[in-house]
């Protein structure tokens, strides 16, 4: 069965604030999420983390465990963790496009702020655009 999780988080230091460091993840993940199985995507803004993941059970939790540990995260808030029927997410791991905009059609300035419904309406958003 497959799963879904998305948890917002605050970045530390220079995490996702450079091409370079932005790079860097997601040539990581994208690597580590096609050997998993798992598919996802990411957003940066103003020193915060939002991410949504799909994929089985036990490979969403070893990599959760991995994001816990990882000291590049502070703060991470699991917003949703449910199981889902079918991915709504095709790519192992995709950045989100202006994320400021994003944030706006749903009336908020900030990730830390986020909802779980919110953050579900963003992937839908997401989709849409």
């Amino acid at each position: 069965m497959l799963h879904r999780v998305i948890y917002a988080s605050e970045a530390v230091g220079a995490t996702g604030a450079s091409t370079l460091s932005i790079a860097q993840i997601l040539g990581v993940s994208d690597r580590n999420n096609r050997r998993d199985r798992v598919s996802g995507c990411l957003m940066f803004h103003q020193g915060h983390i939002l991410q949504a993941l799909e994929g089985d059970r036990t490979d969403l939790d070893r990599l959760m465990r991995r994001i816990i540990a990882d000291p590049r995260h502070t703060g991470l808030r699991v917003l949703s963790d449910m199981p889902i029927p079918e991915r709504r997410l095709q790519e192992p791991i995709a950045l989100t496009g202006d994320p400021a905009v994003l944030l706006e059609r749903i009336g908020l300035t900030c990730i830390s702020r986020l909802s779980a419904n919110e953050a579900e309406v963003l992937l839908d958003i997401r989709e849409a655009a």
